[in-house]
């Protein structure tokens, strides 16, 4: 594993801001990859671009150094002023060896992630990889190290509990909302139309709702949601006026004081009397306290959420030490899985040389012993050589693979 090696600029050293001057798009990607490869002799290279980490996974011979990282990140061309490069190049982590395919399986089992176990890092990695293989810039080596990595990577999301718990506020709550079996035409009203409310919208999408009533301070925005889940789209100050009724409330706004107090929720109700949902992610709770005294209601609500959460991201660290022993048995196999593919790829000539060598016998060396031969007798020695042909090409690969794997 010499040869492999990983320049990453992630998340954890570089400012998401500065990070992004290193993304590189889709339609210069060839020309740069092309530029870095010719410039320093890189047999085979992708490249990884998340919003979290940029990274060059590459074969080659020399180390990497600071200078190197240097001229390697003036090549792409990046707009990095000249006199904030050394920053850069500070900021920077470099592995070689056994360490990058350590840290890029790692990468790929999310253990090196802002949110440890999602699993779109093994997707995005793919994605890059294959990217970058269409393009002609990996070959054997590099596939054989990705083979190894999404091998590694379903391991670690099938037989530990890394991925099994939702840590995600939003999640929780639509999990918790789907528990209660409601149809797809119950009557839904968003309140607010930020990121929070946008994402369970999707959720809520997904699984066919269908009804909603979306209300937000700014009109345009609720619009925007609204068109998006072919809903209605109000003013917040709608919100006291509105009449058809509802089955949900979801709620999420930057508002310092309850928006849903007493008076609004008797006014929504507008006489119904059976038990309503309301989840509120907001924070301060949008939710007054009186609605929840005086009113039957499923009460979904972002504390209590926040502590499942963190339970469950607690029991996704408790799994990393198991994650960390699959990396290792990977590498493990790999070893003896490089140095067969290295021993195939070196034994290659040989059926070539045998040919040249059969040729040269025949046509040369005892072509005029063979003339004076009658046909039953060329006929006998061709078998012959054939055969010979044939065993001398399997019996040194044969050989190489017995005294690999008893060196192993």
């Amino acid at each position: 594993m010499k040869q492999l090696k990983v320049l990453a600029f992630t998340h954890q050293q570089i400012d998401l801001k500065d990070l992004g001057k290193l993304v590189i798009c889709n339609q210069s990607l060839v020309s740069r990859l092309s530029a870095v490869k010719q410039q320093f002799g890189i047999a085979e290279i992708f490249y990884v671009g998340t919003c979290n980490r940029v990274e060059f996974v590459f074969c080659a011979s020399q180390q990497i150094t600071p200078a190197f990282i240097k001229d390697f990140v003036r090549s792409l061309d990046f707009c990095i002023e000249e006199n904030r490069l050394d920053d850069f190049v500070h900021k920077a982590k470099w592995y070689e060896d056994e360490e990058a395919l350590n840290h890029l399986l790692r990468i790929s089992c999310s253990l090196e992630s802002l949110v440890v176990g999602e699993k779109e890092i093994l997707a995005q990695v793919r994605k890059s990889y294959e990217i970058c293989r269409e393009a002609g810039f990996t070959g054997d080596y590099l596939r054989m190290i990705m083979n190894q990595v999404v091998k590694a990577a379903k391991r670690v999301y099938t037989e530990t509990r890394i991925s099994k718990n939702p840590i995600s506020v939003v999640s929780l709550a639509y999990r918790k909302l789907r528990e209660l079996n409601m149809c797809s035409n119950s009557r839904i009203l968003i309140v607010g139309a930020g990121e929070t409310n946008k994402t369970i919208s999707k959720y809520l999408q997904k699984h066919k709702y269908s009804n909603f009533a979306v209300f937000n301070r700014t009109l345009s925005k609720a619009e925007d949601l609204a068109r998006d889940l072919r809903g209605e789209a109000y003013p917040l100050e709608e919100l006291k006026n509105y009449r058809k009724g509802f089955d949900v409330i979801i709620t999420c706004t930057s508002a310092t004081e309850p928006l849903i107090t007493n008076d609004i929720y008797q006014s929504l109700l507008n006489g119904e009397t059976d038990k309503k949902v309301i989840v509120d992610l907001a924070i301060p709770n949008d939710t007054d306290t009186d609605v929840l005294e005086n009113n039957p209601v499923h009460y979904i609500e972002v504390k209590s959420l926040q502590e499942v959460a963190n339970r469950n991201m607690q029991e996704r660290y408790q799994e990393h030490v198991h994650a960390e022993v699959i990396i290792e048995q990977t590498i493990d196999e790999f070893r003896p899985l490089l140095k067969q593919r290295r021993i195939e790829l070196a034994m290659r000539e040989v059926p070539l040389k045998i040919k040249e060598i059969k040729s040269m016998a025949l046509n040369s060396v005892f072509a005029e012993d063979i003339e004076q031969l009658d046909d039953n007798s060329r006929e006998v020695l061709e078998r012959v050589i054939n055969y010979m042909e044939k065993k001398y090409i399997s019996v040194p690969m044969v050989m190489a693979k017995e005294i690999l794997v008893n060196n192993s």
